[in-house]
């Protein structure tokens, strides 16, 4: 490769549509509360995950176990018995020594929303002309990251297609 068919960085002065290719730092309180909204994403992730399949498992074979939730999520039984604390003290479910696990009321609305989020972005993502498959997984990780806003503009698009 010669040096003069090195790419160059953008540059403002590159961009077309008359907008700087590139941007400079956001402000201070922009890039604080945007991390701050990642953060939360992140702690809640798993309890949605876990409440959502949760669901699943009640809506599917009428019981949640333990073992079943640990399979799904391919964990140690331990892991899934940490979580399930954690969503207890929560609130979110009811657990009982060699029972199954349920969900409370607060749980269940919990996995509906969540499972509501995944199904807008999943539809988004076909709209877009992702694979079924790809939409899939995608959407898993998406769905807990994106604000109402953005949510709802997915819905739009996805009803206009």
């Amino acid at each position: 490769m010669t040096s003069s068919s090195v790419a160059k960085p953008a540059t403002p002065e590159a961009a077309d549509d008359g907008e700087p290719a590139v941007q400079g730092l956001v402000a201070m309180e922009t890039h604080v509360e945007a991390f701050r909204h990642v953060r939360a994403a992140r702690r809640n992730e798993l309890v949605e995950d876990y409440v959502e399949l949760i669901a699943d498992l009640i809506d599917d074979g009428g019981e949640a176990r333990q073992v079943d939730i640990a399979a799904r999520l391919g964990v140690a039984q331990p892991t899934v018995a940490k979580m399930l604390k954690r969503l207890a003290e929560e609130g979110l479910i009811q657990q009982r020594p060699y029972r199954a696990v349920f969900l409370t009321e607060t749980g269940r609305e919990l996995a509906e929303e969540s499972r509501r989020r995944h199904q807008i972005v999943e539809s988004f993502l076909l709209a877009l002309g992702v694979s079924a498959d790809i939409a899939r997984v995608d959407a898993e990780g998406i769905e807990h990251h994106v604000s109402d806003e953005t949510l709802d503009a997915f819905r739009r698009f996805a009803a206009d297609r």
